[in-house]
C-alpha cells in the first residue's frame, strides 16, 4: 500500500467514503481538501456502463466548458498557404507543415493541442506513431482536423477539453481549478455530463454512469451520486 502524506491523510478525514454526494457538496469538499502549494486541478472520473470493445461505445468527443479549465492551451496547426494565414491569426502558438512534421519527429513536443485542416492529414500521419500515445493525433470527433482552424483555434483558447472512454470503460476530465468559483465548477461539471449522457450509444443496455467521483489533484476522491445525474 502506498503512503500518503499528512496532508492527504488529514483531508481524507474530510470526506465520508461510503456516501455519494450531492454535486454541489462533493465540489466543496474536492475545493477543501486542495491543500497543496500551488492552484490544484478540479478533476472527475465518470465510469460508464459501456464495453469500448464495440466500435459504437467507444466513447470520444470534446465540449467547450463555459468557465475553460483555467489552464492556458498551446496549439499547433498544421496548414500551408491561406489557412495558415488563418491559424496564425486567430492566435495559434505554431504553424506550419512538413517543418513541424520534422521538428517533432526530432523529439519537441512543445504543444498542449494539435489541429490540422483535412488536406494535411497525408503529412500528419508520418506522426501518428508519436501523436497518437500522447493523445495529440488531430481527430475529426473532437473538431481538431478542420478547415474552419478560427473556430478551432478559438475553442480550445476557450476551454475545450477532450475526453474519451479509456478500456475499463473510465473516462477522466478536468473541470477547473481549485481557485474557481463554486458556481463555475459546476456549470462546467453540468456541460460535461449533457454531452456525456447525449453520447449514450443506442446499443448500452443497463445503468449508464455507474459512478462518479470529483477530487482535487492531490485530494482523495469523493463520490457523487450518479443516479441523480439521470
Amino acid at each position: 500500500m502506498p503512503k500518503h502524506g499528512k496532508k492527504y491523510v488529514e483531508a481524507s478525514k474530510l470526506v465520508d467514503r461510503t456516501v455519494q454526494y450531492e454535486v454541489s457538496d462533493a465540489i466543496a469538499l474536492a475545493k477543501k481538501t486542495a491543500t497543496a502549494k500551488f492552484d490544484e486541478t478540479v478533476e472527475v472520473a465518470f465510469r460508464l456502463g459501456v464495453d469500448p470493445r464495440q466500435s459504437d461505445q467507444q466513447i470520444r468527443g470534446a465540449v467547450v466548458l463555459p468557465h475553460g479549465t483555467g489552464k492556458s492551451q498551446t496549439v499547433l496547426v498544421f496548414a500551408k498557404g491561406e489557412k495558415a494565414k488563418e491559424a496564425e491569426a486567430a492566435g495559434a502558438d505554431f504553424v506550419g507543415a512538413e517543418d513541424m512534421v520534422a521538428k517533432i519527429q526530432g523529439g519537441w513536443f512543445g504543444f498542449d493541442v494539435a489541429v490540422a485542416t483535412p488536406d494535411m492529414m497525408g503529412v500528419v500521419g508520418k506522426i501518428g506513431r508519436l501523436l497518437g500515445p500522447k493523445g495529440l493525433m488531430p481527430n475529426p470527433k473532437t473538431g481538431t482536423v478542420t478547415m474552419d482552424v478560427t473556430k478551432a483555434v478559438n475553442e480550445v483558447k476557450a476551454g475545450k477539453i477532450e475526453y474519451r472512454v479509456d478500456k475499463t470503460g473510465i473516462i477522466h476530465a478536468p473541470i477547473g481549478k481549485a481557485s474557481f468559483e463554486q458556481t463555475k465548477l459546476e456549470e462546467n461539471f453540468k456541460t460535461l455530463v449533457d454531452v456525456l449522457i447525449k453520447a449514450k450509444p443506442a446499443s448500452q443496455k443497463g445503468q449508464y454512469i455507474k459512478s462518479v467521483s470529483v477530487s482535487a489533484t492531490m485530494g482523495p476522491g469523493v463520490k457523487i451520486n450518479p443516479l441523480k445525474l439521470q
